[in-house]
């Protein structure tokens, strides 16, 4: 079949082996000082390992190839590295958006008997160690800092909006990081069983009170319609967070600008592909940070 996978120019290669932890499937090897794919087998083609190539030396590419078969990475290659390197295959799938090889491995686990890793992490995370800011971080097994899950401990904290004191700066509604919609994990303990914002990139800076008004209590998603690229992969993990994760409400706050109606085909087509479904509320704003319509759709 034809299908994306990695290709690597050792023109360019150094052999320098960065790309190696970016591939927890064991596609790639450092074989006679080069980077080599040494099953198309193991190769996903999502690309994970590109970012990691200081040489440009990978690229995705659209070739015949054996089909990805997800049980089988599962048993040949990602089991036997422990429970480490499990969960950092799941959270890979995941932040990619690939909830059918997500569920594949999941169903794996299941029939093997091996315990999902990423559950026990979600048990753990509320005693994750405590940072000198008096939050808590989740535990993360690498990746790149900008994207590590954390989970920020809302105990205690003055209500969103509201100064503590006058004068004293307004306290934060955010709950969480990431925030952008192509870094979050669906399967964050913060996304469990929460009621989501998902909010145009330009809302929070249109509405002057817009942590108080709409982000309290809240996990958040942030994307840009117009801008981003990657929509399918949107669809994706809004799909997993409505299946794996189990929101209750999805509220889509956007801006009054055509381009901006995008977010709510984004969440429409993950609901079509979702097999539960929720309430969504529409929000929309206009420049200058007024409410214009609020609506359950």
């Amino acid at each position: 079949m034809k299908r994306q996978i990695i290709t690597i120019d050792e023109t360019r290669c150094t052999g320098c082996g960065e790309c190696i932890p970016g591939c927890p499937e064991g596609a790639l090897q450092v074989i006679d000082g080069k980077a080599r794919l040494i099953s198309d087998l193991f190769c996903d083609g999502l690309g994970a390992c590109i970012g990691h190539c200081p040489t440009g030396a990978m690229k995705i590419v659209s070739r015949e190839a054996e089909p990805y078969d997800e049980k089988r990475v599962m048993h040949e290659s990602i089991v036997k590295g422990g429970p480490n390197v499990i969960a950092a295959h799941l959270r890979h799938l995941m932040d990619h958006g690939q909830s059918d090889f997500f569920q594949q491995a999941l169903e794996y686990l299941e029939e093997e008997g091996i315990a999902n890793p990423l559950e026990r992490e979600a048990v753990l995370q509320p005693a994750a160690h405590q940072t000198n800011a008096g939050h808590h971080h989740a535990a993360h097994a690498g990746g790149c800092p900008g994207s590590r899950t954390i989970d920020f401990n809302t105990n205690g904290k003055t209500e969103a909006g509201v100064a503590a004191v006058p004068g004293a700066p307004v306290q934060s509604a955010l709950r969480q990081w990431p925030i952008q919609l192509h870094l979050v994990s669906p399967q964050a303990p913060y996304f469990q069983g929460s009621d989501l914002l998902l909010a145009a990139d330009c809302a929070a800076f249109a509405v002057g009170d817009f942590h108080g008004k709409f982000m309290s209590g809240k996990s958040l998603a942030i994307a840009c319609p117009k801008l981003d690229s990657g929509m399918d992969i949107y669809v994706d993990k809004l799909a997993a967070m409505i299946d794996l994760s189990h929101i209750n409400t999805i509220t889509v706050a956007i801006m009054e600008v055509p381009c901006c109606g995008g977010l709510m085909s984004i969440v429409a087509e993950a609901l079509r592909k979702a097999s539960r479904k929720v309430p969504v509320k529409k929000v929309v704003i206009s420049l200058q940070g007024e409410t214009l319509s609020e609506e359950w759709v």
